[in-house]
C-alpha cells in the first residue's frame, strides 16, 4: 500500500530511540522528510545519520522539550529546513512513575506541556499542508488503572482527551487528530529492558498481563503510527489506536 507519504515532511519528539526512532525510519523509507530531537547529542547524530542514508532530507538537534523556548526554536529551525511541516507525532513522555510531587510535575511539563505547546506551534505550517496530521503518543495506562503511577497515568488520560478534542476544533480546517496508546514497549536501552535487569518481580509482573506473552517491539507500535498519522488514514481523525496485544481488558466504545 502506498501511504503518500513521499515527500511529506515530519516532526518528531524524542526520534533518537524507540517508537520515536521506529516511526522516523518508516516515514523516511517512505521518502518523507524527518525532523525529530532528543536529549543526547550522541543518539541524535547516530540517527541523523542512517536516516540521511535513505536520501531525505534530515533535521535532528538536541532539545529539551521542557524548555519552551527550545522547543519553540527547533520547531521553527525545523520548518525552514524542511520548507514546512506535514505531519507531526509527539512522542516525548518524561515516564515519570514514581507516586510523589516531582512525579506530577514532569508528568505535566514534559508529557502534557510539551505536547500542547508542540501543536500550538505547528499549526501555522499545518494549516498551509495539503496532509496534515498530528498524532499524540498517550499509553494504555490512560486508560485504564494499573500498576504504573498515578501521575502518569493521569496525563496519559489528559492526552487522549485532549487530542480527540483538538480533532473536533481543527476538523473543518482538515487538520487530522489522534492518539496511539501502546502497551509496553521492550527494546534494548528501554525503560522495561532496565526494569527486567534492576526489578525483576515488577517485569514478571508485568509481561504476566500479556496476553501474548511477550511485549511489543517499537517496529510493532510504529507501523500503526505512521499509517494513522499517512494520508492514506486520511478520515481517521479523533481516534485512540490502541496496540497492546490485549493488554487492556476495557472495551473502547
Amino acid at each position: 500500500m502506498d501511504l503518500g507519504l513521499k515527500g511529506l515532511r515530519v516532526l518528531i519528539t524524542g526520534g533518537s530511540k524507540g517508537i520515536g526512532r521506529r516511526c522516523a525510519d518508516y516515514f523516511a523509507a517512505d521518502g518523507a522528510h524527518v525532523a525529530f530531537c532528543a536529549r543526547d547529542q550522541k543518539g541524535v547524530d547516530e540517527a541523523s545519520a542512517a536516516l540521511k542514508a535513505k536520501g531525505v532530507t534530515v533535521f535532528g538537534q538536541a532539545v529539551d522539550v521542557g524548555d519552551k523556548a527550545a522547543l519553540e526554536s527547533w520547531i521553527a529551525a525545523s520548518a525552514k529546513a524542511m520548507g514546512g511541516i506535514d505531519i507531526v507525532v509527539a512522542n516525548v513522555s518524561a515516564l515519570a512513575v514514581e507516586d510523589n510531587e516531582d512525579a506530577w510535575r514532569q508528568e505535566f511539563e514534559i508529557d502534557m506541556l510539551h505536547t500542547v505547546r508542540t501543536v500550538n506551534a505547528v499549526l501555522p505550517y499545518l494549516e498551509k499542508s495539503k496532509a496534515p496530521s498530528i498524532t499524540v503518543i498517550s499509553s494504555v495506562s490512560g486508560r485504564e488503572i494499573d500498576f504504573t503511577g498515578p501521575a502518569y497515568g493521569a496525563f496519559k488520560a489528559a492526552l487522549i482527551h485532549y487530542a480527540h478534542g483538538m480533532a473536533v476544533k481543527l476538523a473543518p480546517k482538515m487538520i487530522r487528530v489522534n492518539s496511539v496508546s501502546p502497551g509496553n514497549v521492550y527494546f534494548e536501552g528501554g525503560v522495561w529492558q532496565y526494569i527486567e535487569n534492576n526489578l525483576p518481580d515488577l517485569f514478571k509482573t508485568a509481561l504476566g498481563l500479556n496476553p501474548t506473552g511477550r511485549m511489543a517491539t517499537p517496529e510493532e507500535v510504529a507501523r500503526g503510527v505512521v499509517f494513522l498519522a499517512s494520508p492514506a488514514s486520511s478520515f481517521t481523525t479523533g481516534t485512540n489506536l490502541v496496540i497492546d496485544g490485549a493488554l487492556t481488558k476495557g472495551v473502547q466504545l
